[in-house]
């Protein structure tokens, strides 16, 4: 039992940090195991860490942790309650979705900062060891003893060995991290990215856009829609019509060069033109449907021909300071005046009745 003095006594750092351990541990009602701990302590001692920023944006707006948030940030939980193995289904789920390998390397790489900063730290802590060791030893040379001259050289051995170990600590660990900065970009990039086609995705477009707009540059946006995709797919199957989708999407990409093309959704493609007149655009747009209209297209499976494959598109300008729905709206427009009209053809803004 604590006498009452001790009692009385203010709460020193240790105490602060033991009592806020807790209060966290219930605000989020997880267990008071090691690892739950752990993890608290790591959060609440280094309040301005990569760690602590993860947790405050998982928990902005009152959320509660849970076991699995843990997890994916790096520890395994065990504990009352806390499911650590995943079912099959439910790790194929995981391993396929790319957010999923996002989150698991954005928790891998703040770890590896972590234990970086770590290893920074402990050479920090041996070198000034070292020093006031070498300074006592400097003071014990100034005094002729000879025994001194024999300590400074066992403590320079000392030190040595423990440079050379600290060396390889950081040598791994910088090997590490940039593996893991290569498998982030590497995620970063695919999760911008549409997996069939190779183009960009609508997140990737629209943020393409967001700085076009910012940037002040003049735009014009086209939606493009694959005519008759359906009765393709029910005819031949899904997996021609993954084939029609690469070669649109390759006759796209060609045909708009540094253009932004993107896989807007289904059967339809999105580009962004920058730099060029809305003519120069429509110019563009109708070369890649007329380069795509004028092949023969065949099944590879038979030889059998597959029919005519074309697309329909509508071409808008982006007008300064209006959001960019306005303009995707009115491309939609023109992408469905221009299928009304008969398919395989391109409709700009002086199209609109």
């Amino acid at each position: 039992m604590a006498s009452a003095a001790q009692k009385n006594q203010p709460f020193g750092p240790s105490d602060r940090l033991y009592a806020a351990i807790g209060d966290f541990l219930a605000d989020h009602r997880l267990s008071v195991d090691p690892v739950n701990y752990s993890f608290a302590h790591r959060v609440l001692s280094n309040p301005e860490g990569a760690l602590a920023a993860s947790v405050a944006r998982i928990t902005d707006g009152g959320v509660r942790l849970t076991s699995r948030d843990i997890e994916d940030m790096g520890h395994q939980v065990a504990g009352p309650g806390a499911t650590v193995a995943r079912s099959g289904a439910e790790s194929d789920a995981a391993a396929e979705s790319p957010n999923a390998m996002m989150q698991a390397l954005v928790a891998r790489t703040q770890m590896q900062v972590e234990d970086f900063a770590d290893t920074v730290a402990g050479l920090r802590a041996e070198t000034q060891v070292f020093g006031r060791d070498l300074l006592a030893g400097a003071n014990a040379i100034r005094a002729a003893s000879g025994a001194a001259v024999d300590d400074i050289t066992q403590l320079a051995g000392a030190m040595l060995d423990r440079v050379q170990a600290a060396e390889e600590r950081l040598a791994a660990a910088t090997v590490e991290a940039e593996a893991l900065r290569r498998e982030l970009e590497a995620a970063r990039d695919d999760a911008r990215r549409d997996p069939l086609t190779g183009l960009a995705n609508r997140r990737a477009f629209e943020d393409a856009f967001a700085k076009a707009s910012d940037d002040g540059a003049s735009i014009c946006v086209a939606l493009c829609d694959i005519d008759h995709f359906k009765s393709v797919n029910d005819r031949f199957g899904h997996a021609v019509g993954d084939r029609v989708l690469k070669v649109i999407a390759e006759a796209l990409r060609e045909a708009c060069g540094e253009h932004m093309v993107a896989r807007y959704g289904g059967e339809e493609f999105a580009i962004l033109f920058t730099g060029v007149s809305p003519e120069a655009a429509v110019a563009t747009l109708d070369a890649a449907r007329g380069a795509v209209a004028a092949k023969k297209y065949r099944l590879r499976e038979t030889d059998a021909p597959l029919g005519a494959v074309t697309f329909s598109g509508g071409v808008s300008a982006h007008e300064s300071g209006e959001v960019m729905g306005s303009a995707m709206g009115r491309a939609d427009r023109l992408l469905y005046a221009a299928k009304a009209a008969g398919r395989n053809a391109i409709k700009g803004d002086g199209d609109i009745s």
